[in-house]
């Protein structure tokens, strides 16, 4: 097979995604003899970091304190503590700076090359790559993975079998349970994906006229359940979305899916209390008896949105707040704090799908993501039961875990060379 040589140390990595080549550059920086093949299945390497970010690539995220980090991660939260403490967003941020790559921070938190340009990252990738010889066999997928005595054996999809004194799993995450049967000859537990960050579908359209109009802060709710999350929400032409939904869906990914993503969700358009709320309409009926309620929106609502509200309870905009009755204020509150909408489906976030699920934590060793079953597998990024919410951290937890695994199959293998 190209790429493959023999009489050498031979490393596999499956997958040539971020934490797959990532992998890759660490393991060959550390032990230059060996040869390294990436086996990705299709014809394109780093697919993702093409389209993250709108095509500019959203690298990480400004959080330098893992305790804040480890917030983002729904699902992996313990096992990365020790793995961020090896490798974290400021090494990440130096790793491009030293090979020229510049990386600028947005107001909210979100990380990008200075180019805006998702091919920036690639191409530094790639670079390192070539200058350290790491080899890449396209368009070749794995059929089935075993150990055959110290060795790993792969079968490939033309059925030719090669041994490797290491392999690297980095295959990304796969919709269904049957996109790891791939690994079914490997004595590993895989929890069964579900999709972890998507948008709302409302049941009821009428909202979806306002498609375009967001809320700086709103909180949004699964009513009967604790979850809950807080962020700009965007109001789209098939109902909700933007941080605070997105948030929502990574951290209820699994409790939805149980419910087949049917369910209501409340939203605080302004993400106060009721009392606050309460006092602040009080002193204004107080200070302005005859302004309307029209013009009384001084709680930053965008007006049409304000004025779908005043509609939604049949109340007239034209009272004045001197004349509004006890009966209309309470159904404004309510309104404002606890609007309920009934969910039907989902929408996939863009193009970068994300699942929860993939090869059980607790199999892995995760101070040097190698399995805790078989002596010289590895596993690193969405193939692994971690999964995090929007803005650069799914990558992180990838060049994180690539990063690891990379690191302890190259000192491993340069150690036993010498």
């Amino acid at each position: 097979m190209a790429g493959v040589k023999k009489g050498k140390i031979k490393i596999a990595i499956i997958g040539g995604g971020a934490a797959g080549v990532f992998g890759a550059l660490k393991i060959k920086s550390l032990c230059p003899d060996a040869d390294v093949v990436v086996f990705e299945k299709s014809q394109k390497l780093l697919s993702k970091v093409k389209v993250s970010g709108g095509g500019r690539c959203n690298v990480t995220h400004h959080c330098f304190e893992i305790s804040q980090l480890l917030k983002n991660y729904p699902r992996g939260e313990k096992d990365l503590r020790q793995a961020f403490n090896q490798f974290s967003c400021a090494d990440t941020i130096e790793w491009f700076e030293l090979r020229g790559v510049n990386i600028k921070t947005e107001a909210d938190g979100r990380m990008f090359p200075t180019t805006d340009n998702s091919q920036t990252i690639i191409d530094c990738l790639m670079q390192e790559a070539d200058d350290l010889q790491v080899d890449f066999s396209m368009g070749t997928a794995i059929k089935e993975i075993f150990p055959v005595e110290s060795k790993i054996r792969l079968v490939f999809q033309d059925h030719q079998e090669i041994d490797f004194d290491a392999v690297l799993i980095a295959a990304g995450g796969h919709p269904t349970l049957s996109g790891f049967n791939w690994l079914s000859k490997l004595p590993h537990s895989v929890v069964s994906p579900v999709p972890s960050l998507f948008t709302f579908n409302l049941k009821d359209k009428s909202i979806t006229k306002l498609m375009g109009v967001s809320v700086p802060n709103a909180q949004a709710k699964i009513v009967g359940s604790k979850n809950v999350q807080s962020g700009p929400l965007l109001i789209t032409h098939w109902g909700f979305s933007g941080p605070a939904i997105l948030k929502l869906s990574s951290f209820a990914a699994k409790e939805l899916a149980d419910l087949n993503y049917s369910f209501k969700v409340s939203i605080n358009w302004i993400n106060q209390k009721e009392d606050e709320v309460r006092d602040f309409f009080d002193k204004l009926k107080a200070q302005y008896p005859k302004r309307t309620v029209y013009r009384c929106n001084e709680l930053e609502i965008p007006k049409r949105l304000w004025e779908y509200l005043l509609d939604r309870i049949k109340l007239d905009g034209e009272i004045v707040l001197g004349q509004l009755s006890r009966d209309h204020l309470n159904r404004l509150i309510n309104t404002i704090i606890n609007d309920q909408y009934d969910v039907s489906g989902k929408t996939t976030f863009k193009e970068e799908f994300v699942t929860c699920g993939g090869v059980s934590l607790k199999e892995v060793d995760f101070k040097t993501m190698e399995s805790k079953i078989i002596p010289n597998v590895f596993f690193a990024g969405e193939i692994l039961d971690v999964d995090a919410v929007t803005g650069g951290f799914n990558f992180q937890a990838a060049w994180t875990t690539g990063f690891i695994a990379g690191k302890t199959i190259g000192s491993r293998f340069a150690l036993k060379k010498n």
